[in-house]
């Protein structure tokens, strides 16, 4: 890794380290730079316990708990500079005893995590905040639970026993933690090493094509296809004009179907009659965020052509700023004779209203963060 210099034109070196070499420990430092800064690990998190022991008749306890976009737990396994040979199992062994965690259990280990670490906020809340449901709607652990490893180095028992896990659908993802020093100033790198990201696109449409021989309902089955087969287009569609606005693509209606900037997160939100892409502030609660970009308003609007639309949300922790397509528009697209065509035109809108709404907005958000 090498630090630019633009003074000299020239790049500096960084010196590679290893975390005893610092001083670095596992639970007083990286454990607590993930639980602070869960977005290193490349999706939205909601950290909602650490150092997690009640399991029933076991002293065994994991290292963090998370919740993913779509209510599912998480388990974050963190070593130093070695994972050791027993990682995995370890893992294994706290997802098993997670797997059976109710919803309201959810709810009270993290709220047990909220009045010890977070001034005693209101869990339930927090959640309905975070996956941006109803309280009618909240199910949480429904799918089969993952693991998330962190480690400088990989020991060749891991990676092959995490690869064939992979294969057998057991959701997993190992992140390598390098620390890097230049004089007294000390640098982390945390990148995606297993499933690699260029690969990991290929392996969920692969997954998905098992899903038509499951027994899932025919309906459910069709409709996630479709909505899958959807934002493939449209990945396909901003990447032929060299933008890449959408990480990641599944059966996905709304919400976790875009990209973060900072904290900001810009989404593509798909409904059966209404579309938007908007920039969504999740962790907003005194609307610091939105009332220093509401002061941008009038500039931005004036730089925008169409209607944004500024929602504080004060009885929530969340607030946006979206940009819809309007009434009219929605009618001629309902009013296609085909799927391909309808299709075709709402890409095209997508497409043109992220990028539009995107380079309006964000270098305000640029500005006050």
């Amino acid at each position: 890794m090498y630090k630019i210099n633009k003074s000299t034109n020239n790049v500096e070196k960084l010196e590679k380290r290893l975390f005893k070499e610092l001083k670095i420990k596992e639970r007083d430092h990286l454990q607590e730079w993930i639980a602070k800064n869960p977005e290193m690990l490349g999706e939205d998190l909601l950290i909602i316990q650490k150092e997690y022991d009640g399991f029933n008749d076991t002293n065994e306890r994991l290292d963090l708990l998370a919740i993913n976009k779509n209510g599912g737990l998480v388990i974050i396994e963190n070593k130093l500079d070695d994972t050791g040979r027993d990682v995995v199992w370890q893992a294994l062994k706290y997802t098993s005893y997670c797997s059976t965690l109710t919803t309201s259990q959810i709810i009270k280990i993290y709220q047990d995590y909220l009045n010890k670490w977070q001034n005693s906020e209101d869990a339930k809340q927090n959640l309905l905040d975070f996956l941006e449901i109803s309280e009618e709607e909240l199910l949480l652990n429904r799918n089969d639970q993952r693991m998330i490893f962190v480690a400088n180095n990989y020991r060749k028992e891991v990676t092959s026993t995490v690869l064939w896990l992979l294969k057998h659908d057991i959701q997993i993802k190992c992140f390598r933690a390098t620390p890097y020093s230049m004089g007294d100033d000390v640098f982390l790198q945390v990148e995606q090493i297993i499933p690699l990201p260029e690969t990991a696109e290929f392996m969920i449409d692969a997954k998905e094509k098992e899903k038509e021989e499951s027994a899932k309902s025919k309906t459910v089955e069709e409709s996630e296809l479709r909505l899958t087969k959807f934002w493939t287009l449209l990945k396909a569609k901003l990447k032929e004009n060299k933008i890449d606005f959408l990480e990641r693509v599944g059966p996905n209606p709304y919400y976790n179907i875009g990209f973060s900037k900072g904290k900001g997160y810009y989404g593509y939100c798909l409904g059966r009659h209404n579309f938007r892409v908007e920039l969504y502030l999740s962790n907003d609660t005194n609307k610091e965020l939105f009332d220093a970009m509401y002061k941008y308003k009038d500039a931005i609007e004036s730089k925008f052509e169409g209607k944004i639309e500024w929602e504080r949300l004060d009885n929530k922790k969340a607030s946006r700023i979206k940009f819809e397509m309007t009434k009219e528009q929605v009618s001629s697209l309902e009013g296609k004779f085909s799927e391909e065509l309808y299709w075709n035109d709402l890409i095209d809108w997508y497409a043109d209203a992220m990028v539009r709404f995107y380079n309006t907005v964000n270098p305000y958000l640029e500005k006050i963060r």
